[in-house]
């Protein structure tokens, strides 16, 4: 007994001495690193509000969240998305980029020089790009799974980008990483508020407190462009020894239609006087204060240069406007324009690539506003001005020729913009000019491209593809499995007119399982992508420690090659006539409840219960007199009464019965056969 409790014991202890060892092992795989106190997650909230020449506004959010790296920070945080890090850990991300547009940005009229319109400026639809951080042969499969997740967490039909004919991995031609980058987009996704309630959950405010208070659902569906971008930078598995961390950047791009039916004015040179608004007008609210939780909150307003070079020359003219003298109180005067909040500060841009001059922005800080005394920024006009965006050094715009449902050509047209002219010299090498244009562009599997048909023309001439393409890439697309893709690097003559380039297809055959229900609509090519690497888009303003506080603005500092994207195409297919099943369908069911009907009518039917009714019918219809002569009849000759016989009346219904039968079943035979 004394052993049996030795034994006990030392089973206990042996217990004890595992769990401890167990539970020891656990805390230190648990246990995180101490968090940097120099280090800290940091949240920051930023609007920027531009006046567009055709009397419309442009408000571009900038939300910027950012989180230390994992080996000193740890696994926690407060402000950081999880839903975003968790993305990141498990699929191993190190650059990402996901936008909805609804809408196309207008590159003639709201510019395509400046960082906001090459960097935010995003086709119609749906695009997702992504790199990622895994071997060559994991690179597809994290893809697909990404795709799902992002459908999921978004409320979109991102899904359908797993496809292998949904997505591309380009090489050069859209962003410098090779190999592990992947490109898809959903031209004809639509975007709606289910969109833009899941991004707005990773803001740490929410839309409750803040600049996103301004996001109102029908001020921002009702404009004419808007797209919602979410772009992720993380150097959690890059082996170069960076410490950023993980940044994440949401931005909202709108433009917005002012209401000011008091201010259509038209002056004695034909023009019309710009709308004024309010914050309360363009959004339908006021700010009431900054996110608590955000380390700045700023709202500036950006004049271009243009803009004010034109009004420095109206102010000369000025004297005949002064008889309107309602302005705001407690306003902020200029002889152009007035604000009716007073700046904090006035940034001005150094060194203008553009030949009208510098931009100015006007800074307004929300650190004094709260629901007591809410920001409502007004901007009213006092002179008619006439001035026209910075432009992208070409315009690019992409179209069908062609006619009928059997073949066609893509045409890509660049022509030169009225800027070009103050930037020649940029392309200048060894004393010839040439301009380098980078064209990247997918086409879906059902448009067969035949590449070897690329055909070139300057001012409508044509080219040597040798002479004018300085390199190319071409990945032809193969039925049901992977798109085409064709990335090529372009030198145009400065003093080019208009260069054009063709490209003939074919129109595939699709399955009647692969047409989408408005496959009468037609079937869309997704955007191409145009990019200028000699021209850089940026913003430089004097150095000042407070501009470090303003991610938009360091943002906007970064060079970064200028970027247009061209129309999506709508190429129309041959479709079967859908109702033609439907049809089919339709008379094969008649026919077979007619056969087998009457069938189950001649198998179930009880002929005695039949001749019992006839001679009941056949009683009723002779009368009475009939049957009591025929019974006298039978008394006087002492026989029997001799019931009727009802066999031919028999034979006739079964006859009948039979021919429909045969009828029936030589019809069946016949459709069976025409149609097997």
């Amino acid at each position: 007994m004394a052993l049996l409790r030795w034994l006990i014991f030392l089973l206990f202890l042996l217990l004890l001495c595992f769990a401890s060892e167990s539970v020891k092992k656990e805390e230190e795989e648990d246990e995180e690193p101490e968090p940097d106190q120099s280090e800290d997650e940091e949240f920051s909230e930023e609007l920027l509000l531009k006046p567009l020449p055709d009397r419309k506004v442009l408000a571009h959010f900038h939300f910027q969240t950012r989180v230390p790296p994992t080996e000193s920070y740890g696994r926690h945080h407060h402000l950081f998305p999880k839903a975003i890090y968790q993305l990141v850990q498990k699929f191993q991300i190190r650059e990402m980029e996901l936008s909805f547009t609804q809408g196309r940005w207008n590159y003639e009229r709201w510019g395509g020089y400046d960082p906001i319109s090459s960097n935010n400026a995003k086709p119609p639809g749906v695009e997702l790009w992504a790199v990622f951080d895994v071997p060559q042969n994991q690179v597809d499969a994290s893809w697909k799974n990404l795709s799902h997740t992002l459908s999921g967490l978004f409320c979109a039909s991102i899904n359908f980008l797993e496809s292998s004919t949904a997505y591309s991995a380009p090489d050069w031609g859209f962003r410098p990483f090779s190999g592990k980058l992947r490109y898809g987009t959903l031209p004809r996704e639509a975007v709606c508020t289910e969109n833009l309630t899941p991004w707005l959950k990773l803001l740490p405010c929410r839309d409750k407190a803040g600049l996103s208070t301004l996001m109102d659902r029908p001020s921002i569906y009702r404009g004419f462009y808007h797209s919602q971008r979410l772009h992720l930078t993380s150097s959690e598995f890059d082996s170069t020894g960076s410490n950023m961390g993980i940044v994440l950047r949401q931005t909202l791009s709108i433009v917005l239609q002012p209401s000011s039916p008091g201010n259509s004015i038209t002056y004695s040179s034909s023009s019309m006087l710009q709308p004024s608004w309010y914050f309360s007008s363009l959004f339908g609210m006021k700010v009431s204060g900054k996110c608590v939780l955000a380390k700045s909150s700023n709202v500036h307003l950006q004049l271009e240069g243009a803009l004010l070079s034109k009004l420095k020359n109206l102010q000369n003219d000025n004297e005949r406007y002064d008889a309107d003298k309602h302005g705001f109180e407690g306003s902020w005067n200029n002889p152009g324009f007035e604000l009716s909040v007073s700046p904090d500060r006035v940034i001005k841009e150094l060194n203008s690539l553009h030949r009208e001059g510098p931009s100015i922005l006007y800074q307004f800080s929300m650190e004094n506003y709260n629901n007591s005394m809410p920001f409502d920024l007004g901007f009213r006009w006092k002179l008619p001005v006439v001035w026209s965006c910075p432009q992208a050094p070409l315009h690019a715009s992409r179209f069908l020729m062609g006619s009928g449902n059997e073949r066609g050509a893509i045409a890509i047209l660049l022509k030169p913009t009225k800027w070009i002219e103050g930037f020649q010299s940029s392309g200048m090498n060894g004393g010839s000019c040439n301009l380098q244009v980078n064209v990247f562009q997918i086409v879906p599997w059902y448009v067969k491209v035949y590449y070897h048909t690329l055909r070139v023309y300057f001012d409508e001439k044509p080219q040597s593809v040798a002479d004018v393409i300085e390199k190319m890439r071409v990945s032809p697309s193969e039925d049901k499995v992977s798109p085409g893709v064709m990335e090529m690097v372009l030198k145009l003559p400065c003093g080019t007119k208009s260069a054009a380039l063709t490209l003939d297809f074919d129109k595939g055959f699709l399955h009647i399982d692969e047409y989408p229900p408005d496959a009468n609509q037609g079937f869309d090519i997704p955007s191409a992508v145009v990019s200028f690497p000699d021209f850089q888009a940026s913003m430089n303003f004097l150095e000042d420690a407070s501009l470090g506080k303003s991610p938009m603005l360091s943002k906007l500092k970064e060079r970064s090659p200028v970027l247009s994207y061209t129309e999506v195409l709508l190429v129309p297919l041959t479709t079967p006539d859908f109702s033609m099943p439907y049809n089919v369908i339709t008379i094969t069911c008649t026919v077979f409840a007619l056969y087998f009907g009457s069938l189950l009518n001649v198998i179930r039917r009880r002929l005695s219960e039949e001749e019992r009714v006839l001679k009941s019918k056949a009683a009723n219809t002779k009368g009475r007199s009939p049957l009591l002569l025929s019974k006298l009849y039978a008394k006087l000759r002492g026989r029997p009464l001799e019931q009727p016989q009802s066999s031919s009346s028999s034979s006739v219904i079964n006859s009948k019965l039979l021919i429909k039968v045969i009828l029936v079943a030589c019809l069946a035979a016949i459709w069976q056969f025409y149609f097997g």
